[in-house]
């Protein structure tokens, strides 16, 4: 899957989930997801900002979050994720998959 079909999936999970009140962002190789949550919905682009949070993964990493096949916890306890910035942000992130 690529990165737009990525961030096309990730847009319709945001859609679905209360906003996070803070901006994440999604960081690989291919390029970035942003997720900007700090108004009343969830907004997804590709846009490389500065975010409260951001996450560090490989596409298929996250790709396999999305789907399930990846737990949160053990992404992270593996070092499959790295998490810099405001870890609340991150802790959101089951919210989301």
């Amino acid at each position: 899957m690529s990165l737009e079909a990525t961030t096309s999936n990730m847009a319709e999970r945001a859609a679905n989930a209360s906003p996070l009140g803070k901006t994440l962002k999604f960081a690989t190789a291919e390029g970035c997801i942003y997720l900007d949550g700090a108004g009343e919905s969830n907004k997804v682009s590709n846009d490389d900002k500065d975010a409260d949070c951001t996450v560090k993964m490989e596409l298929q990493d996250l790709q396999n979050l999305l789907s399930g096949d990846l737990n949160p916890m053990t992404a992270f306890m593996t070092g499959k994720l790295k998490v810099e910035g405001d870890m609340s942000v991150a802790m959101k992130l089951q919210s989301l998959v």
